[in-house]
């Protein structure tokens, strides 16, 4: 097993339909620009109710990926 060396950034995902498809798709947008996400940490849960419903669900993450190997 190797040591790998991780960078820790924060993203707030968001959906009108789940908690789950606000993870999903924030860990998809992140995706876009970052390479070798490896895991991920839900930090904040939250929404947004309006006329008694929930309208939308935020969920803050903290993304961990791997550094570049630039020996190869």
């Amino acid at each position: 097993m190797s040591d790998h060396t991780y960078r820790v950034i924060e993203v707030v995902g968001s959906s009108s339909s789940s908690i789950e498809d606000a993870i999903k798709g924030a860990v998809a947008d992140a995706s876009k620009t970052l390479r070798h996400i490896r895991w991920l940490e839900v930090v904040e849960t939250r929404g947004h109710v309006e006329d008694g419903q929930v309208k939308h669900f935020q969920v803050t993450l903290k993304l961990g990926f791997t550094l570049d190997d630039r020996s190869s």
